[in-house]
């Protein structure tokens, strides 16, 4: 009786998932600007009917690409990639506790990195798990594939960041197994990078390519697009030849370029440009977690033409001269300074010289769009999150190719293309110090540099972290630092699991269980 009950809560649940997922590409981007996301499905909603047709099918992952990432991207990816980092720095004790490495399971963020990652996971295995079953005989399997792959592929996204922020965490590949059993016990780190791996080989085969130019594919993932992830993916592992391998690959096809203007990466007119590999769609509705919220966190009071605008962190001293005299061209996209004229925030805006987020005599440019004509509202704008653009991978093949994956001469080549952009010298001879740096500098404020120390190992990370200056300055004539350094230990480099879910889930707190790949729902192997 009791397995008839499981079977039958199954199947009830798996229906209302079906139901949810269909809706939700529906009604989740009601007015976003993306073409992939302005185009509904076609005739009726109605459960029964809704993947009858090609157009209804290819809509099934559009949700993926945003709502449920919203905590994450707006409350933690930010704290951890750049105060725990120090790239920032802040006076907020609730956030400064990222910086001094006092955070405990009872802090609020952890349990929103936790609970949206895994909401990703859970929506995405909804499209994974239920779409094969419900599509109609006359949509093609090429079709249904690439749909699934896009949610395998958001899927090992989202475990990408759960493993490097929390280590060994629950693999769960249908999450109706565990509705009657919600304790679930963690898998191995090894067995998370291999189902990551697995997800991203089957993105790889099934998702399709993007050319240049075309426009009915803007914003949604592709197979290259797959193994620069895998690329990435395989580079924190250690694994330089796989990783050099990947990025080469997606370097031969030519799909992706860099903008020529780096501070044109971030207008909103240029979302899902050619340089962009995988990025978070967000919809102008205005309606709160629809929209990106990374600004209200980094803008200056004013800008937005609403309450937020919090300043909330400043780019820290240590970051400030980090960069080359001469890269003026990234420092402005990256960093306000006094007097600065920004042309396209509002129709013309000039930073004020009173300009000081935390102590630091500057302020944040990067993913500060103002107030945009096309629409958005307090926390919710509609320009695009980057997760992976074609930069990073150009320094994720020069990083493999020095560690010896490849080819040093083309991974310099790659590392200097970056810096070509940025109006830089080239580096005949590079080290990993010199990728590491850049890096640093290009991708700074993308919430990326966390894991870029941390994956050094704890040598390398608890040497670096320690000796950052964190400090503001001591006054308005900016030339003194109050000195303010934190010495992690090695546990520090992964965050503990929330309370809310030990809790809940004490199996967290025991050993790692292997993961059986043997019945992984969905596998491709």
């Amino acid at each position: 009786m009791l397995n008839y009950k499981k079977r039958m809560m199954k199947n009830l649940i798996r229906t209302k998932v079906l139901a949810l997922v269909a809706l939700s590409a529906v009604l989740f981007f009601p007015s976003c600007s993306e073409d992939f996301l302005d185009r509904p499905p076609e005739d009726s909603y109605n459960i029964d009917e809704f993947y009858a047709t090609d157009q209804q099918v290819i809509a099934a992952a559009n949700h993926l690409y945003s709502r449920p990432w919203f905590g994450f991207i707006s409350n933690v990816s930010w704290p951890i990639g750049e105060i725990a980092s120090g790239n920032a720095r802040t006076w907020d004790a609730r956030n400064q506790e990222f910086s001094n490495y006092s955070i405990s399971g009872s802090h609020g963020t952890l349990t929103q990195a936790w609970e949206s990652l895994y909401a990703v996971v859970a929506q995405s295995n909804s499209v994974i798990n239920t779409l094969p079953e419900a599509v109609s005989a006359d949509v093609s399997e090429d079709i249904v594939n690439n749909s699934v792959a896009e949610a395998r592929f958001i899927r090992a996204s989202a475990y990408f960041y759960l493993v490097r922020i929390f280590g060994s965490v629950p693999i769960l590949a249908d999450n109706t197994e565990y509705v009657l059993e919600p304790v679930v016990p963690r898998n191995p780190v090894e067995d998370v990078y291999e189902f990551i791996r697995r997800d991203l080989e089957f993105a790889v085969e099934n998702l399709n390519d993007r050319t240049i130019g075309t426009e009915f594919d803007r914003g949604r993932v592709s197979s290259n697009g797959a193994k620069a992830m895998l690329a990435k993916v395989y580079l924190t592992q250690g694994n330089w030849s796989m990783a050099y391998e990947m990025a080469q690959e997606v370097i031969d096809s030519g799909e992706f370029r860099l903008l020529e203007d780096y501070n044109a990466l971030f207008l909103e007119e240029n979302d899902n440009n050619d340089e962009s590999i995988f990025a978070l769609q967000w919809s102008n509705s205005g309606e709160y977690s629809e929209g990106n919220a990374i600004q209200s966190f980094y803008a200056p009071a004013g800008v937005t033409g609403f309450s937020d605008g919090w300043a909330a962190l400043g780019p820290t001293i240590d970051l400030q001269e980090a960069y080359e005299e001469n890269d003026t061209i990234r420092y402005y996209a990256t960093i306000m300074e006094p007097g600065d004229f920004y042309p396209s925030i509002n129709g013309g805006y000039t930073v004020p010289e009173t300009i000081n987020h935390q102590g630091t005599g500057v302020g944040i440019k990067k993913y500060v769009i103002g107030n945009p004509d096309s629409g958005g509202n307090e926390q919710s704008y509609p320009n695009n999150t980057y997760i992976l653009r074609y930069a990073d991978l150009l320094l994720i093949h020069a990083e493999a190719a020095i560690r010896g994956g490849g080819s040093i001469e083309a991974g310099t080549e790659s590392l200097n293309k970056v810096r070509a952009r940025a109006g830089l010298e080239p580096i005949e001879n590079p080290t990993f110090e010199d990728v590491f740096h850049e890096r640093r500098i290009e991708l700074a404020f993308e919430m990326e540099f966390w894991y870029d120390v941390v994956r050094q190992g704890p040598e390398f990370a608890i040497n670096y972290l320690g000796n950052v200056e964190r400090g503001p300055w001591t006054d308005d004539t900016y030339s003194e630092v109050d000195p303010e350094s934190y010495i992690p230990t090695q546990d520090d480099l992964l965050y503990p699991y929330p309370d809310s879910e030990t809790q809940s889930n004490p199996a967290l707190l025991e050993a790692p269980v292997p993961y059986d790949f043997d019945n992984q729902n969905g596998d491709n192997e």
